[in-house]
């Protein structure tokens, strides 16, 4: 079936919201967007204004705010480069905003579900299944993507040349890495993609991990402990523009359909003016910061949970928990 995309693109993209108004087939999602409507989310306008003070220095019990992030790179890369977000939201918002990078995707769902941090940034799938355990939940804003303009990445599986594989096929009695089961490109999209062609991972393949990270997949790809991996490609194209990963050595065999960005996601005991604060503060963030997951963004959106839909529809289709 082909699938298609189609976008209505803004101008300026720090100051609108594309809205995802998707739609799932049988094998897999065509993301689309259309002119909001009074059920869509609007974008934050501009405003001369100062951020709100009704929260700041009243007594009130928050007086930091603290934020998950699941591991993209390398832990401390990774809190080095977002150091100047962090710096960004304390001085906007008039109270610290400290980042807390996790061991793992679950990690990050637990402390956001649990209560003991008030935001966390959490990959579509990662977001779904905090959803499923609070519904109050809520995802605010999600990044943009540099390169193309749009809050959407995509998934692929990159393949190490020596291993002889040329083709999805040719992945059986091969060894291959996901990242982790609450990834979304790094595992749930090629899973269902797997599934569609009737390939069966723990059946087919010689063995398969999972590394828990998306350096980590990559990691084990360079070290030769796999011969092919499911992998963002953003951040994939970003560890081969710093020279990390050799062309001549590597190459992507598969890309899917775009899927949402990762949305920063908040406590519903959030006050609902910090709230509205938060979302003016990223979506009139300056250029140059890097998103939670150290990659270059073109500014943030404004999102809501039925952008996921196609994330919850594939999980309930796989049948994943």
């Amino acid at each position: 079936m082909q699938k298609h995309l189609s976008w209505t693109r803004n101008r300026s993209y720090k100051r609108a919201v594309t809205c995802f108004i998707l739609a799932l087939s049988v094998t897999y999602s065509c993301v689309a967007c259309t002119q909001p409507s009074e059920n869509t989310t609007t974008p934050i306008s501009p405003s001369s204004q100062p951020l709100s003070d009704s929260y700041r220095n009243t007594g009130d019990e928050l007086k930091t705010i603290n934020m998950a992030v699941i591991p993209w790179q390398v832990s401390a890369e990774q809190e080095k480069q977002l150091q100047p977000l962090a710096d960004y939201l304390s001085k906007t918002l008039g109270k610290p905003v400290k980042f807390q990078i996790t061991k793992d995707y679950d990690t990050s769902i637990d402390l956001l579900v649990k209560g003991k941090v008030e935001m966390a940034f959490l990959g579509p799938l990662s977001y779904v299944k905090a959803h499923l355990r609070d519904p109050q939940l809520k995802p605010i804003v999600a990044p943009i993507e540099r390169t193309t303009g749009r809050p959407w990445y995509t998934s692929t599986i990159v393949v190490n040349n020596a291993s002889g594989i040329k083709t999805i096929k040719d992945l059986k009695g091969k060894r291959f890495a996901f990242v982790s089961k609450s990834s979304a490109s790094g595992y749930l999209v090629p899973l269902a993609h797997f599934q569609d062609i009737g390939i069966n991972p723990e059946r087919d393949f010689a063995t398969v991990k999972y590394a828990g990270s998306h350096d980590k997949v990559k990691a084990d790809l360079l070290a030769g402990k796999v011969d092919a991996i499911a992998d963002d490609k953003r951040s994939y194209l970003q560890q081969q523009k710093e020279g990390n990963i050799d062309p001549s050595k590597y190459k992507i065999i598969w890309e899917s359909d775009p899927i949402p960005l990762s949305p920063i996601v908040v406590s519903s005991k959030l006050p609902s003016q910090l709230v509205i604060d938060l979302k003016k503060a990223f979506v009139h963030s300056p250029e140059g910061l890097l998103d939670p997951s150290g990659s270059e963004s073109a500014g943030y959106t404004l999102v809501e949970d039925r952008d996921y839909t196609p994330i919850r529809k594939l999980q309930e289709r796989l049948k994943l928990k």
